[in-house]
C-alpha cells in the first residue's frame, strides 16, 4: 500500500494503523472484480485508469493545497451555502507521478444545477469525475456529500447514490446481455447478471428506467446488436436505477454519430424537464452537444479551474479562448444551443 508525500503528512499513525487493517478487506474487493462483481450499484466502469482504494475508515486532517500559480480569478458561481450541495469539493487536487492532474479545484453542486465540464484532452475532466464518484479520492483538500467530509461518512452506502457513467462502459458489457438486464446490473454495479438476484421489482425498475427514455421497446434487445447511440441511451437508463442522488456523464456522446448525438442530447433535456432537482455534471470537448437545461459550466485548464458560474456568464469568446488556447467565436444559437467557430 503507497501513499503521496502529501497524504502521509495529513496521517496519524492511528490512521495509519487503520488504514493497514483495512487492506485485507480491499484486496477482497478487488479479488470479486476479475470475478464480474465490480464495486457497487452506481454503473461505474471500474475496469480501468484509477484501483479501487476505500479510506472511508481513515479520518482525514486535510489541508488546503497552495494557490496554483497564475489561476484565473473563479468567478462566483451560486448564492448557496455551501453545505447545501449534494456533492462538494474545497481545493481538491489529484498528484499522478508528481504532476498535479487535478489543481486546488473548489466546485460545490446543488440541487436543480445541471454543470457542464469544458476543456481539452488531459485536462483532468475524467480525473474529476472520479473523485466526485468518490472512487478516486484527491491527495489533498475537502470532498463533501451532503455537507459531511470524506472520512465522516460510510462512502460504500453513498456511492449508491452518485450514477457514473462513460461511454467506455459499453466495450465492456457482454453482447448478449438484454437491455434490460444491462440497466438492471447497476443495483450491485456489476457487469454480469450472474453473481447475483434480482426479483420482479427490479426487473420493473429497470423497465421503467428504459420507458423513461422511450426505449422500452429495446428492453429485451442484446446490447451487442443495438446502434451505439441506442447503447449510451441504455447506458443512461442505467444511471437512473438506483434513485441517484447526482449524475455524472463522462463524454457520453464519444461514439456517436451526429444522429446519437442529437437524440442524446435531446434524452438529457427530458431526464432534466423530469427530475428537474436532480443535479448534473456532463463532460465534453464540444460546445454543440451542450443541453439547453446546462445552468452551470465549468472551464478547466492544466488542471484547473479558469472560469465556473452561470452557464451565460462562463460562455464567453474570450473564456472559451482561452481555455483551449485559440481564437473562437462563442455563440447562442436561436434554438438555444451554443456553437464555437474560428473567427
Amino acid at each position: 500500500m503507497t501513499y503521496s508525500a502529501d497524504t502521509t503528512r495529513a496521517l496519524t499513525l492511528h490512521d495509519v494503523f487503520v488504514a493497514i487493517c483495512s487492506e485485507g478487506p480491499r484486496l477482497a474487493r478487488r479479488s470479486r472484480c476479475k470475478t464480474g462483481e465490480i464495486g457497487d450499484a452506481v454503473g461505474t466502469n471500474h475496469s480501468s485508469k484509477v484501483p479501487f482504494q476505500d479510506f472511508s475508515r481513515i479520518r482525514h486532517r486535510h489541508t488546503l493545497p497552495r494557490a496554483p500559480t497564475g489561476a484565473a480569478t473563479v468567478d462566483t458561481v451560486t448564492t448557496h451555502s455551501p453545505t447545501d450541495a449534494v456533492l462538494g469539493l474545497h481545493g481538491a487536487s489529484v498528484i499522478h507521478d508528481g504532476r498535479r492532474v487535478v489543481d486546488g479545484l473548489t466546485l460545490n453542486l446543488h440541487p436543480g444545477e445541471r454543470w457542464v465540464v469544458l476543456g481539452p484532452n488531459g485536462c483532468g475532466k475524467t480525473t474529476l469525475l472520479r473523485v466526485l464518484s468518490l472512487y478516486l479520492h484527491p491527495t489533498s483538500g475537502v470532498v463533501s456529500y451532503q455537507g459531511k467530509p470524506l472520512g465522516s461518512f460510510d462512502v460504500r452506502n453513498v456511492r449508491n447514490h452518485i450514477a457514473y457513467s462513460s461511454a467506455s462502459l459499453a466495450a465492456d458489457l457482454r453482447h448478449a446481455l438484454a437491455a434490460q438486464d444491462v440497466v438492471m446490473t447497476a443495483k450491485y454495479g456489476a457487469l454480469e447478471t450472474w453473481w447475483h438476484e434480482y426479483d420482479d421489482e427490479d426487473h420493473r425498475r429497470a423497465l421503467e428506467c428504459l420507458e423513461r427514455l422511450g426505449i422500452g421497446t429495446l428492453a429485451h434487445r442484446s446490447f451487442g446488436t443495438l446502434s451505439s447511440g441506442e447503447q449510451q441511451r441504455v447506458l443512461l437508463a442505467r444511471t437512473l436505477m438506483c434513485d441517484p442522488h447526482v449524475v455524472l456523464l463522462d463524454e457520453p456522446s464519444a461514439r456517436l454519430d451526429l444522429g446519437g448525438r442529437e437524440r442524446l442530447v435531446a434524452d438529457l433535456d427530458v431526464l432534466a424537464a423530469t427530475s428537474p432537482d436532480l443535479p448534473m455534471v456532463l463532460v465534453t470537448h464540444h460546445v454543440d452537444e451542450i443541453p439547453t437545461s446546462c445552468t452551470h459550466a465549468l472551464l478547466m485548464k492544466n488542471g484547473s479551474s479558469i472560469r465556473q458560474g452561470r452557464i451565460e456568464d462562463v460562455m464567453s469568446s474570450e473564456h472559451v479562448s482561452e481555455c483551449f488556447d485559440v481564437d473562437l467565436v462563442v455563440e447562442k444559437r436561436h434554438n438555444r444551443r451554443w456553437t464555437a467557430h474560428r473567427p
